[in-house]
């Protein structure tokens, strides 16, 4: 495991850091309940000289625990439900960096 990986699960597994999810590939497939680091950053974009301020989620999830993410894919967390749009390697290949909608 390198550095990266080991410190992806140090912070996954912090109480104060990691939350509890419910994968499912192509959003029906079977549940895979792990655990990620969620942020949920502003977006600003421009629109007709505009600027319109847009919530994101963004989620952080090893590869080591899912080594395949697709749009299209789910992640339940709580009452919430996430819908994978785009998902990218990290460059180290230790982390997924999986943008998705509500």
């Amino acid at each position: 495991m390198s550095a990266f990986a080991t410190a992806l699960a140090a912070l996954v597994a912090d109480a104060n850091l990691g939350v509890e999810a419910i994968f499912r590939q192509g959003g029906m497939g079977a549940p895979v309940p792990l655990r990620l680091l969620r942020s949920s950053p502003d977006r600003v974009a421009d629109a007709f000289g505009t600027e319109i301020i847009s919530a994101t989620d963004i989620l952080t999830v090893s590869t080591a625990a899912l080594p395949v993410i697709a749009a299209g894919d789910s992640f339940a967390l709580g009452a919430e439900l996430l819908t994978v749009t785009h998902a990218e390697r990290d460059a180290s290949g230790a982390a997924w960096r999986v943008h998705c909608q509500q």
